[in-house]
């Protein structure tokens, strides 16, 4: 991690790709549940809000490194589960 700059551009790039890959997999497939897809783009911009908000307020007393390792490590298990969700919904 370079810095806290980098990562939020990062977090930001990465959760604008997935609410574009749910809106075109919405768009190109018929069969596709509305709300599924509602319910999928509602917890990616959950997951860009909680990460964000945790690089601007660390916490207190836990050193840095750990801190945003445990972060990166986290929000990279969440964005595997928002590309399996995307790939279930087809």
């Amino acid at each position: 991690m370079a810095n806290k700059r980098d990562l939020k551009q990062t977090i930001n790039y990465v959760c604008a790709e997935l609410i574009s890959e749910t809106f075109a997999a919405g768009m190109l497939e018929k069969n596709i549940d509305n709300a599924n897809v509602d319910n999928l783009l509602n917890s990616i911009i959950q997951i860009n809000q909680n990460y964000i908000s945790r690089i601007s307020h660390p916490e207190p007393g836990m050193p840095a490194k750990v801190y945003f390792k445990d972060l990166v490590d986290g929000f990279n298990k969440d964005v595997d589960e928002a590309v399996d969700m995307i790939g279930n919904l087809f």
